[in-house]
């Protein structure tokens, strides 16, 4: 190989683990080329959680859901994600945020699932007490800011500035703890029934910082779906503290090529 062979090949080498462009996780081939993008949040958010990363998959050429989960039951955020997924009209990435995993885990196994995105997120296995398995990790600060009302929680403003959103500016993380979706105090026991990244490529945004979910655990995860993995330097909102991150990730698993 001469010098600029060499170079040519430290080039493509450069921009494929910058672009995050290279062979799907299950087998080692392409991604299927995919033109829509259902997001799903995750608790202690809403929709608007996805506004910084939207406007990038769109600019890129991508159709895109943002789910509205109701955080009610897990039950009534899988029916909130299959009526998404049912309005797709062709190969659909599905992503999700932090408690969203366990609903895309779920609700993957639609034909029109192509692949998965995990932001932060829980994977369970099908019937998977993921309680038990978090306990196995030192528990994150967040979990002590847990504030309960009438059957629904949500996090207290300070654990949700410093533990959820810390590194976001203080008022950016005030306005989202406005809209901060209360969730049923039985969501997080709930179990899946499927575990869709058993049979679909899969990626994960892994949070160095994050101090709702141990990053450790994070790893575990994604370790063990075999996916394709990112480490961001985030709290556990990488979402919209590092957007351009995030829909990178997402674009390697919809098949398209990055776009500035």
């Amino acid at each position: 190989m001469n010098i600029f062979q060499k170079a040519a090949f430290a080039a493509a080498a450069f921009i494929a683990a910058v672009s995050f462009a290279g062979a799907s996780s299950a087998a080692g081939e392409a991604p299927v080329k995919a033109r829509n993008v259902v997001l799903v949040h995750g608790a202690y958010a809403d929709g608007s959680s996805w506004s910084k990363v939207i406007p990038l998959l769109q600019k890129a050429g991508l159709h895109v859901t943002a789910v509205q989960n109701p955080l009610t039951s897990f039950a009534d955020d899988v029916a909130a994600t299959k009526r998404a997924l049912a309005l797709q009209d062709g190969p659909t990435v599905l992503v999700g945020h932090s408690y969203a995993g366990m609903v895309i885990s779920e609700t993957g196994v639609d034909p029109k699932v192509s692949a998965l995105v995990y932001v932060a997120a829980r994977a369970p296995d099908a019937g998977e007490d993921y309680p038990a398995l978090a306990a196995k990790f030192p528990a994150a600060p967040a979990s002590k800011g847990l504030v309960h009302n009438g059957g629904f929680a949500q996090l207290s403003e300070d654990a949700f500035v410093h533990d959820f959103a810390g590194d976001l500016s203080r008022k950016d993380a005030l306005a989202l703890y406005a809209v901060q979706g209360p969730i049923s105090d039985t969501l997080f026991a709930s179990k899946t029934t499927q575990a869709a990244w058993k049979t679909k490529p899969s990626w994960y945004a892994v949070s160095k910082n994050d101090r709702t979910t141990n990053p450790d655990l994070e790893r575990f995860l994604a370790k063990r779906m075999n996916a394709t993995t990112v480490e961001l330097n985030s709290s556990h909102v990488s979402l919209i503290s590092h957007p351009r991150e995030v829909a990178n990730l997402i674009l390697a698993a919809a098949g398209y090529p990055l776009k500035k």
